[in-house]
């Protein structure tokens, strides 16, 4: 029998999880629908999925509003906490059509990426927010890139910025984009992290040069939205 430990005790933590996902899957839903996209980079993502593993995808955690809407349906698994907070988005993004695997940098972390490892060695893609869960932004966290290298699978980076959006005040600057918003995705070709997942030292140079490739198509993104923006 399971013991309930932390806001799981909580019948009304319980049902405050329960009320947020109700609420936020149909709102977020809306939202995304009015999106109207531009996609820089398409074919690297092709490309990935043409190969003999799936891809891992890349991105930052202030981005994970319009990252759900673009990828839905398409069978990805993303960690998700094993908190109140990690609850009600993990109950929200399995409507978009993700799996979870539960945990975090500070909990439970292993654990979720042993299961990612083996959903990907089951065909399953893998999605990572990799400066969470508590940042510091946009500063790559080790774990992408050890999951990279001990699967083979290849990281797709990509970064997404909206031409008219709302900006939350949260550790990562959590973007909204507005309703019928011009949105730029922009996608990196595939990375690849080869071998020994136990050598720290070329994980850290890893690390670092993927964020250097996000850092990029960030700056790619923000371009095209600037070259658009009359239209937007």
């Amino acid at each position: 029998m399971k013991t309930h430990a932390g806001w799981e005790a909580s019948r009304v933590k319980r049902a405050q999880v329960a009320a947020i996902a109700a609420a936020g899957y149909p709102l977020i839903a809306t939202l995304a629908r009015t999106f109207r996209w531009e996609v820089d980079g398409g074919e690297h993502y092709a490309a990935a999925l043409d190969g003999p593993l799936p891809p891992i995808m890349a991105f930052f955690h202030g981005r994970i509003l319009p990252g759900t809407a673009y990828f839905a349906r398409r069978g990805i698994v993303v960690i998700t906490s094993e908190n109140f907070d990690g609850e009600w988005i993990a109950r929200i993004i399995r409507r978009f059509g993700y799996g979870t695997a539960r945990g975090s940098s500070s909990r439970g972390g292993i654990k979720a990426l042993v299961q990612l490892k083996r959903d990907i060695a089951q065909g399953r893609s893998a999605a990572f927010t990799v400066d969470g869960p508590r940042g510091p932004a946009e500063v790559v966290q080790p774990g992408v890139v050890w999951l990279a290298r001990a699967t083979g699978a290849p990281i797709v980076p990509f970064h997404i910025e909206a031409a008219r959006h709302w900006t939350l005040g949260s550790w990562d600057r959590t973007q909204v984009p507005k309703p019928w918003s011009r949105v730029v995705i922009s996608i990196g070709a595939p990375f690849f992290v080869p071998g020994d997942p136990a050598d720290e030292e070329a994980l850290e140079r890893e690390r670092q040069r993927l964020e250097g490739v996000l850092l990029a198509l960030k700056a790619r993104a923000l371009d095209l939205v600037a070259a658009g923006r009359g239209g937007a």
